[in-house]
């Protein structure tokens, strides 16, 4: 059996094509339109899921799409006639989008499905629909390596739920409670990523790497006055300090009087009261997270946890769930956000319609989230002689040792092999790699690599076997989504002088052996390499180890600020040429910054890509 599943129309839209179980190839529309978070009908990444399965539009059994958008709809109405008159102004606004393309999505799909697959809209595959949660749910649970686990979605909102549990076992998911809109953990952060000038749905990840520089000032706050926690970790939200059920935009006045001003401006200076602000949201955030954990734990009684939706890409609650909950093991979709619905959706509908047994793989059926496309030597020639590249082809002997004393020099190195990623990480498919051990790399690759604020933090890649001896972590952690502590004796003791820092200041200060990828509290977003899953990747740290003791690279993503990922040779090439990179590497060729011909426009990228 053939599905495709879709996420579209709303952000981060994804295909994904399941044959018999199986997950043959996932990607986002985004790297493949240069259109950060692109909403728009997957066109594109449905074309490259059937150009790798070696399908025709007629081969697919059915497409399934990751939400039911009457349901939503519904939700909707309900919400504006709640809040009435409020929220008129918005309502103007969504009602031609719904009327014209939401609320007529089932015609909407068939006519994009026919353009696809050049027939008629009555010849497309059947379509079906599973509810967003039931999505989450299903790409949590069905790729795990789990035969019974608990499922814990949370994010902004599908249909109505904003926070789901779910038992899943053998190939049944069997729903058990929901928290539901607008009620959201998921919005909450948000809301908060708004008010400290941040882009909602794409500025979190900013947020949570702002935090560390920060004190838990507004904690109290919060509580009191924004949220009321149970202690089993359900809550409900004041509505009246924000704006997102009805308005344009995530908090109100009352919101901002209660935190002494209005929202940040975007791109303007980031203050103390932001970084205290980003640490207050975040330990509430990790406490709820961790409240919720323990009561499905002893409501299910089961050792074993599945995480989805946006708010399980938050990596510091995730890795304070491990660490501190009740959990043996926490398995957290590596495409957690609405991308990875189209995943969900196809399994879902795959074991609901085929009865099938579910036979979980060790480690996860992800294949490393390995699932976009992979280019062969004569394409990555043919894209690279287009731009006039120089470049040498090496031999994997060569190959790998010239590349690693390259990082040893602590040189910035563009990596682009094997196939691509699929979620929001960049795991040794399209990364930009570094040396961990330089006191400076950090603000080097962020400032003139990235382009972007001096405080985000880089990832470590670990060799899986060495994770124990650099990271208080033993545990696999192959999608860079838990954040653990660096071992003890990795660490460099801070003066007295460098105790009194505040804020930024605290940046400059190394705080490990492998100071490029130690956050200001000792803490790092860890990924571990599997040889299993990426041979080349696992190679190129171990001949790096071999040169300097060290099995751990930086990896960040294959991008600039406002940029998707890269996925061509051309993508990486203009990336590599707009930066201050000092070597790419497609495959075996290699390519020195130093030897490239003359690149016009290296602002280019401001224009093309809206910042994040």
């Amino acid at each position: 059996m053939n599905l495709i599943g879709i996420s579209a129309h709303y952000h981060d839209s994804a295909a994904a094509l399941i044959r018999d179980g199986r997950i043959v190839a996932a990607a986002q529309e985004e790297r493949f339109t240069r259109k950060k978070h692109d909403p728009d009908f997957p066109a594109h990444a449905i074309r490259y899921c059937l150009q790798e399965a070696g399908l025709t539009l007629a081969d697919i059994d059915g497409v399934v799409y990751y939400d039911k958008p009457l349901i939503k709809f519904e939700r909707l109405l309900e919400t504006y006639l709640a809040y009435a008159p409020s929220g008129f102004v918005s309502f103007i606004k969504a009602m031609p989008v719904w009327l014209k393309d939401k609320l007529y999505l089932k015609q909407t799909l068939k006519k994009e499905l026919a353009k696809l697959g050049g027939c008629k809209e009555a010849e497309v595959p059947p379509l079906l629909f599973t509810e967003h949660h039931q999505a989450h749910a299903a790409s949590a649970f069905f790729p795990s390596p789990f035969e019974k686990a608990a499922v814990l979605c949370m994010d902004g909102v599908g249909e109505w739920a904003t926070t789901s549990v779910w038992l899943g076992e053998g190939n049944q998911l069997t729903p058990l409670w929901e928290i539901n809109f607008p009620h959201s953990l998921g919005m909450l952060y948000s809301a908060f990523t708004y008010y400290t000038g941040f882009k909602v749905n794409s500025g979190e990840y900013k947020l949570m790497g702002l935090a560390p520089y920060g004190e838990p000032k507004y904690v109290d706050l919060i509580l009191d006055k924004l949220i009321d926690l149970k202690e089993d970790g359900s809550f409900r939200m004041d509505m009246q300090y924000f704006n997102y059920a009805t308005g344009l935009t995530m908090t109100n006045d009352r919101f901002a009087d209660l935190f002494g001003g209005p929202a940040r401006q975007p791109e303007s200076a980031i203050s103390q009261k932001e970084m205290d602000i980003a640490r207050s949201i975040q330990a509430v955030t990790e406490e709820i997270v961790l409240r919720l954990g323990r009561t499905v734990h002893r409501e299910l009684g089961v050792d074993h946890l599945c995480l989805a939706g946006g708010v399980a890409l938050n990596c510091v609650s995730n890795g304070r769930l491990l660490r501190e909950g009740p959990f043996k093991e926490i398995w957290i979709q590596p495409a957690a956000g609405d991308a990875g619905g189209a995943i969900g959706c196809a399994l879902a509908a795959y074991y609901a319609k085929s009865g099938a047994a579910r036979v979980p793989e060790a480690g996860d059926s992800m294949q490393g989230s390995y699932l976009g496309p992979r280019y062969a030597a004569d394409e990555i020639r043919r894209q690279l002689d287009e731009y006039g590249a120089v470049y040498r082809e090496l031999d994997d002997n060569t190959f790998f040792d010239q590349v690693s004393d390259v990082l040893a020099d602590e040189k910035v190195v563009g990596w682009f092999q094997g196939r691509m990623e699929f979620g929001p990480r960049a795991l040794g498919g399209r990364s930009i790699i570094g040396d961990p051990r330089s006191r400076n790399m950090q603000s080097v690759m962020n400032l003139k690599i990235k382009y972007r604020e001096s405080f985000r933090p880089f990832a470590p890649s670990v060799r899986a076997e060495k994770v124990g001896e650099w990271f208080e972590q033993e545990s696999a952690s192959p999608y860079m989504l838990i954040v653990a502590p660096v071992r003890e004796d990795k660490r460099i003791a801070m003066t007295a002088e460098e105790e009194k820092l505040f804020g930024i200041d605290k940046l400059n200060v190394p705080r490990s052996q492998i100071p490029a990828v130690t956050h200001v509290d000792y803490s790092a977003r860890i990924q571990t390499i599997h040889q299993q899953t990426n041979p080349r990747y696992y190679r190129l740290i171990e001949a790096f180890e071999a040169k300097t003791g060290c099995p751990v690279l930086i990896n960040t993503s294959f991008n600039v600020r406002g940029e998707p990922i890269v996925c061509t040779p051309q993508d990486a090439y203009r990336c590599f040429m707009r930066t201050e990179m000092d070597y790419l590497v497609i495959e075996n060729f290699v390519l020195a910054k130093s030897d490239q011909p003359a690149w016009e426009g290296d602002e280019s990228w401001k224009d093309e890509f809206q910042l994040d």
